[in-house]
């Protein structure tokens, strides 16, 4: 890449958490220049952000802009709109997760991007953090079949609890969070997911009486491997066995071993790991381990500002250098997928047998 390639002009959608981090990235890279922001009701903003002129209607800031990319950071039943909205547009997008509330939204901003020739990178953050990229390189080292052990519990309260509420007048929680968990489990098994089970309980009059803010699914694979993944949030939410990042195979196992000072409320916690203990399950003659678990220490790692950094820089990097994003957007669509048809058995009580997706179905 270039130092004199003229910035890509970007406008940001949605600043919340999420997207005060992106925008923060945006400003900090020179390969960037923000044109605006845009959020539905005024917010305290960084000093750094502070200057950019911030609006309130996406369409009309939109075409006030003329971005070269969009980045949407906005509630996830907004997503799939304001995407194609922004390829249709001539943007290149980047969108949080999930791509979209529904199976056949999130196909056709996929559909969108392709059919314009637009670049489309959805928000999986842990894709660009060290340690779970080492997690997936130790866990495929391996091999399957594999058990998925993994939750995101989060005891919320106060301003906190009050977001939870709002993502939950659209998507539960094994949704919303399932679907980054998920996506690790595809990289480290290139089995296609096969059947969903998901349970979930109300456990709250604080949402809708059609939601659910605990949930639980199971994933079976076709190579014989299995999942379990749960996500939960509220005040009632248990600090005990809150993060639980784990993966076996007949050759062993790999976990992620988290601080014993973390809290499930902080968001450091769900992405910053301690160490990872990788366990080798081969024995010699008298039955004994060969060798001890081995300790990789994770010390150094990015916080969760300069993993959105790396993440918008791989943003650039995907645009500057026309980087084939098919894969990426094929995998994103197959974890929404895998989560929604969780949420389907939620609701139904029934198991959901899978059906290849459309970019399947192209293969």
């Amino acid at each position: 890449m270039s130092d004199t390639q003229a910035p890509i002009r970007v406008l940001v959608a949605g600043l919340g958490n999420m997207g005060r981090s992106h925008a923060l990235a945006y400003h900090r890279n020179p390969g960037f220049e923000i044109v605006g922001l845009v959020n539905r009701s005024r917010r305290d903003l960084p000093q750094e952000l502070s200057s950019y002129p911030l609006m309130t209607d996406f369409a009309e800031a939109l075409r006030l802009t003329k971005p070269d990319l969009c980045s949407i950071n906005t509630y996830s039943d907004t997503h799939a709109d304001y995407a194609v909205m922004a390829i249709e547009a001539g943007c290149d997008v980047f969108v949080e997760k999930p791509l979209a509330t529904t199976l056949a939204d999130a196909e056709r901003v996929v559909a969108a991007a392709v059919r314009h020739g637009r670049k489309l990178v959805i928000g999986y953050i842990l894709r660009h953090h060290p340690s779970w990229m080492r997690l997936i390189e130790e866990a495929r080292r391996l091999g399957p079949p594999y058990v998925f052990r993994m939750n995101l519990n989060q005891q919320s309260s106060g301003d906190k609890w009050h977001v939870h509420k709002a993502l939950m007048q659209t998507t539960s929680p094994i949704v919303d969070c399932g679907v980054h968990y998920i996506d690790v489990w595809c990289q480290i098994t290139d089995a296609k997911a096969v059947e969903v089970r998901g349970m979930g309980l109300r456990m709250t009059d604080d949402i809708a009486p059609t939601m659910y803010n605990y949930g639980h699914m199971q994933v079976i694979f076709e190579d014989g491997s299995v999942g379990w993944y749960e996500a939960g949030w509220g005040p009632m939410m248990s600090e005990t066995a809150f993060f639980v990042k784990d993966v076996m195979s007949p050759n062993g196992a790999v976990s992620i071993v988290v601080d014993d000072k973390a809290r499930s409320d902080d968001l450091d916690t769900h992405t910053k790991t301690s160490v990872i203990r990788v366990h080798s399950a081969e024995t010699g003659p008298d039955g004994a381990f060969i060798r001890p678990d081995a300790l990789l220490s994770m010390s150094g790692e990015p916080d969760h500002q300069m993993l959105c950094d790396l993440e918008q820089a791989y943003v650039l990097k995907a645009i500057r250098e026309n980087i084939d994003l098919t894969r990426h957007m094929d995998d994103a669509v197959q974890s929404l997928k895998i989560c929604l048809a969780a949420d389907e058995s939620v609701r139904t009580g029934k198991a959901v047998r899978l059906a290849p997706s459309i970019s399947e179905r192209r293969i």
